[in-house]
């Protein structure tokens, strides 16, 4: 079995887990809308705890869009955000921005240690020698199956020879046999 899992229940986990998070923003969007709160695509990602990409995704961008839209018609216009509102979302930014880099130096590091280990596994002193032991070894046993097949076919040959001298010997006997028997 594939140690890294089933391909087909890791990519029907994850259909699952993305069907889930789907769901948590068409939700959050919802309760949002209902409170009569701002209907950005930061604070739609904030309300279902998922990251502000998946809100522009499509299939979802257009539920926010529509919502928006509904509550342009619905409420009086805003002149501005409010400093707090900003200051909130750049927070929210921030944080989701020092949280991706984390992970991609992780993710760095982890791919660093991985192509340093296989490098390693390359270039080991045992490896080399091991390599050149095995090919010597190789060819050692190359020669001797041909000797072998040699020897076989000499064998053989030396067999087709002596059955070929047993059939005359007895061919010679049987005559001989009859000529003494003929005699008396």
């Amino acid at each position: 079995m594939n140690p890294r899992g089933n391909p087909a229940s890791l990519a029907d986990s994850r259909r699952r887990h993305s069907l889930d998070k789907r769901a948590r923003v068409l939700t959050a969007l919802a309760a949002l809308e209902k409170q009569g709160q701002p209907l950005t695509f930061a604070a739609v990602a904030r309300a279902a705890r998922v990251s502000t990409w998946l809100t522009y995704a499509p299939g979802v961008r257009e539920h926010i869009e529509a919502a928006q839209l509904r509550q342009a018609h619905t409420t009086p216009p805003s002149t501005a955000p409010s400093p707090t509102s900003l200051r909130a979302e750049l927070e929210t930014a921030w944080q989701e921005i020092k949280a991706l880099r984390a992970e991609r130096e992780r993710l760095q590091a982890a791919l660093k240690r991985q192509l340093g280990q296989q490098l390693d596994a390359l270039h080991t002193p045992g490896s080399t020698s091991k390599t050149d032991e095995l090919a010597a070894k190789n060819q050692h046993l190359t020669q001797q199956l041909q000797q072998a097949l040699a020897d076989n076919t000499a064998a053989q040959a030396r067999i087709t020879d002596l059955e070929e001298d047993l059939a005359a010997a007895r061919t010679s006997l049987r005559r001989m046999i009859r000529n003494e028997n003929l005699r008396t």
